[in-house]
Formats: C-alpha cells, sequence, structure tokens
C-alpha cells in the first residue's frame, strides 16, 4: 500500500505541475497579456507601463520562474478589478462552492443509486424505464436551460423556491438538483448495470432463498459489491462538479467560484481567472489522489497490480 501511495502521489505532483505550466501558459497563448487586461482605448504607451509593471517584458522563463515561486509561497498575484490579493478573493468563494457541489452530490446518491439498484432487480419494468429515462435525460439535456425552466416553473409559477441567491436554506435546491442530474445518470446507469451482473451471483440467489427483504439483500449483499466501482466515480465527479459549476452559478446568481471566474473573465482579470484555474485544478487533482487511496484499501488488487 505504502508503495502504490507514493506512486499515486508522484503522478499527482506531475500532474500539478503540468497545471502550473498551463495555467501559465494560458494568458500568453491567448496574445498580448497587456492587450486583453487593459482597456481597448489604451494607448501605446500606457500599455508599456503596464508590460513594465507586471513583468510581462521579461523573458518568459524568467517570468514563469518569478510566477511559479510565488505560487509556492501562496502569492497567486493581484486582481486587477479588485486590486487585492486573488487567492482570498477565490477562498472566500470556495464555501458557496462546496456547499452547492455537496448538496448536488448528496441528491445524486440518494437518488441514483437506489434507483439503479431497483431498476437492475426489476429489469423492463416501469422503475426501470423510468430510471433509463432519467439517465438519459441526466446526461443529455442542456443543465444551463434546465435551470432556467426550473426558475419559470418552481420559483416565478408556484414560487416555492427563491429565483437567485444563496440567501436562504432553500436557495441550494434548484441549482443543486440541476448540477446533480449529470452524475445522477450515471450513478444510475452503473449501479443498475453492476446490479443486472451479480442478481443471479450464488450468495443473492441464496439470501432469497433465506426468506430475506428484498431491500435488506440490496443494502446488505449488493450495494457492497457496487460500492468498489461507484467510489472512484463519486471522487472524480465531485471535483467535476467543484469545477464545472459557472454555468448554475451564473444561471442561478450563486455566489461562488463558478459566477466569479464567470466575472473575471468578463473584466478580462486575467490573474483571478489564472488564480481560480489553478486552484480548482489542484483540489480536482487532490480529490482524485484521494479516491485512488480510498480505492486502493477497498481493493486490495488495485494496489497490488492485478
Amino acid at each position: 500500500m505504502l508503495k502504490y501511495s507514493f506512486r499515486k502521489v508522484g503522478q499527482s505532483l506531475l500532474l500539478a505541475m503540468g497545471v502550473l505550466i498551463l495555467a501559465f501558459a494560458m494568458v500568453r497563448m491567448t496574445g498580448d497579456p497587456a492587450s486583453l487586461m487593459m482597456s481597448r482605448n489604451a494607448s501605446a504607451e500606457e500599455r508599456e507601463a503596464f508590460r513594465e509593471v507586471m513583468g510581462f517584458n521579461r523573458p518568459v522563463l524568467v517570468q514563469f520562474g518569478d510566477w511559479i515561486t510565488h505560487v509556492f509561497m501562496g502569492d497567486f498575484g493581484d486582481s486587477l478589478h479588485f486590486r487585492e490579493p486573488a487567492l482570498p478573493l477565490v477562498l472566500q468563494r470556495l464555501p458557496a462552492t462546496i456547499r452547492l457541489a455537496a448538496t448536488g452530490l448528496a441528491f445524486a446518491i440518494l437518488i441514483g443509486i437506489p434507483l439503479g439498484l431497483i431498476a437492475g432487480f426489476r429489469a423492463n419494468s416501469l422503475v426501470d424505464f423510468f430510471g433509463r429515462l432519467i439517465a438519459l435525460l441526466g446526461q443529455s439535456i442542456p443543465n444551463f436551460w434546465l435551470g432556467l425552466i426550473l426558475i419559470l416553473i418552481f420559483a416565478q409559477r408556484l414560487g416555492w423556491f427563491p429565483v437567485f441567491g444563496a440567501d436562504k436554506p432553500e436557495s441550494v435546491v434548484l441549482p443543486a438538483f440541476v448540477l446533480s442530474l449529470p452524475v445522477m445518470g450515471e450513478l444510475l446507469r452503473l449501479t443498475r448495470s453492476a446490479a443486472l451482473e451479480v442478481r443471479n451471483e450464488d450468495f443473492v440467489r441464496t439470501a432469497f432463498s433465506k426468506g430475506l427483504h428484498r431491500y435488506a439483500i440490496y443494502i446488505q449483499h449488493v450495494l457492497p459489491n457496487v460500492a468498489i466501482s461507484l467510489v472512484s466515480v463519486i471522487g472524480v465527479e465531485f471535483g467535476y462538479m467543484l469545477g464545472g459549476s459557472i454555468y448554475i452559478e451564473t444561471v442561478f446568481a450563486w455566489p461562488g467560484m463558478g459566477q466569479l471566474v464567470g466575472q473575471a473573465l468578463g473584466w478580462r482579470d486575467f490573474p483571478l481567472v489564472q488564480t481560480i484555474v489553478v486552484f480548482t485544478s489542484l483540489v480536482v487533482l487532490g480529490l482524485n489522489l484521494l479516491t485512488d487511496l480510498i480505492y486502493a484499501l477497498i481493493d486490495p488488487r488495485i494496489r497490488h497490480g492485478k
């Protein structure tokens, strides 16, 4: 297990270095950073002065070395719009994004996995048809469009939930549900497939022959076997939900990192965008590493390379 852990940590560190290189190159690849960050009406002298202040007139390798040194010290630079360090701005929005992603993941797990188990044991039934329909819709409907439809129906027409913001506890329900739907569909399909595979196994038939209740068999005998494959998916999808909620947060005016990156792009605040990209990528890498380690603990075949 120790050898496996060191190998995974080493791979994650290499990927983290790749993320830093790409984040640094991101601004340079789109053109002259000074032209992108400054107003179109800025004069040539103003742009040259800006390049001098930001250090864009230095050699690229010198710029990268200086930037990555500051990143290792926790200094990601200053936001051009807010005129203050970018990292604290991102950390201020992090709790709202975690709350949204965690609630969405809870929806996906509590609905997708039980429905997948029932659909797997009742293939071609009405429940199975309903489950497959949810899986199909969840992975095909654009989430920003669905968010607008839910706002129109449940917020404006029925008045059950707030239209936007995060001031009330129920404000998280609509955006979290929309965010969870693709993950819910994937968990449902995976659980259904696993249940179809194990429902004819000897240990399941034995449990049925003993007279155990159907749902007790699902939870005690089937779910532990399905959980091995679900762990890796849940960890990866939670990282996706943390980093991929920009449209949802924009539609519902949710004060998280997704909304902040949309605003930063509109302000052409590339240091802030760069900070969000690096921070989110490192969080996702950390979650993937944790998922791999947990997966190896659950299934010894993984850490032994079998």
